[in-house]
């Protein structure tokens, strides 16, 4: 019951963080406001602490470590890449042009994760 309440959430979150970043993305392109709205600023990392937790739980319950399982230790190395990415794309690019080129580096990283959560492979589209 409880593998599927922390799969349930995780793969929510996913879904949020999808999202998120699409939405955010959009607006940085379209030079929206809603980019610095209060609530676009702090919903995404409450999303993102949930994701972390719950796939933190689903590692815990499944015995399935970074490190141990080489597919893991890719998506968390992804993951580390996609916020760094994700950074640029959304705040710390100095011009539309980076921004929009981080951005899409970073949606290929949400697609390598995506992939390799799905086949446990670090090389999913090999």
């Amino acid at each position: 019951m409880l593998y599927r309440t922390l799969r349930s959430l995780h793969l929510a979150c996913v879904t949020l963080t999808l999202g998120g970043i699409l939405l955010r993305g959009g607006w940085m392109l379209a030079s929206s406001p809603l980019l610095e709205h209060r609530l676009t600023r702090i919903l995404p990392h409450l999303v993102d602490t949930l994701l972390l937790l719950s796939g933190a739980g689903l590692a815990v319950l499944t015995s399935q470590y970074p490190l141990a399982q080489p597919w893991l230790t890719a998506k968390l190395l992804a993951l580390l890449v996609y916020v760094l990415l994700g950074t640029v794309a959304l705040k710390r690019g100095r011009t539309k042009a980076v921004r929009g080129l981080a951005l899409t580096f970073a949606l290929v990283c949400l697609g390598y994760i995506l992939g390799t959560a799905l086949t446990r492979n670090p090389w999913p589209f090999a």
